[in-house]
């Protein structure tokens, strides 16, 4: 019995892998505040807080809308984000953690990229990215009931998609 669940446990290891990443644009935020900080200034709490606020203060240049919402979400914590960051807390970790204070920043996703897919792959998608890649596009599906509604929704309107929403 033992042996049967470890086994069942090694089959379905893969599939567990596949899913989405948790917390994403938290964790590209939390890396890249990091890669602009050398490791002495990554202890100093005080040195992690102005880095927070250096790289949000760029935001309107170089970050996208999503990035920027993960600013505007850790910028009234930044004290509880600077505690485990000046341990050396992994950036996935501490997303989860900070996750606590604030339940929406793990909910901020990256758009399902859908530029050159052709049907095949687009049809490989679940229903639920299929409606967000609509909702993101300000498209409705009245009437799609199946899924190849969708798929064809998401191919009709592939002209309105954007990197940046």
């Amino acid at each position: 019995m033992k042996y049967s669940f470890a086994a069942l446990l090694c089959l379905l290891a893969p599939f567990l892998s596949m899913a989405a990443p948790e917390c994403e644009v938290c964790v590209k935020v939390m890396d890249d505040i990091k890669a602009t900080m050398t490791k002495e200034q990554s202890r100093k709490k005080p040195e992690i807080e102005k880095a927070m606020g250096a790289y949000c203060a760029d935001a309107e240049s170089k970050l996208s809308a999503r990035e920027r919402k993960i600013c505007y979400y850790i910028d009234p914590i930044k004290r509880d984000v600077a505690q485990p960051f000046s341990l050396g807390m992994d950036s996935l970790k501490l997303c989860q953690r900070i996750t606590k204070s604030n339940p929406e920043i793990c909910t901020v996703k990256f758009p399902v990229k859908t530029d050159n897919m052709e049907k095949k792959d687009i049809s490989k998608l679940r229903v639920k990215q299929l409606k967000q890649i609509l909702a993101d596009r300000g498209v409705e599906c009245k009437g799609c009931l199946e899924k190849e509604d969708f798929v064809k929704r998401v191919q009709e309107t592939e002209h309105l998609s954007t990197d940046e929403f």
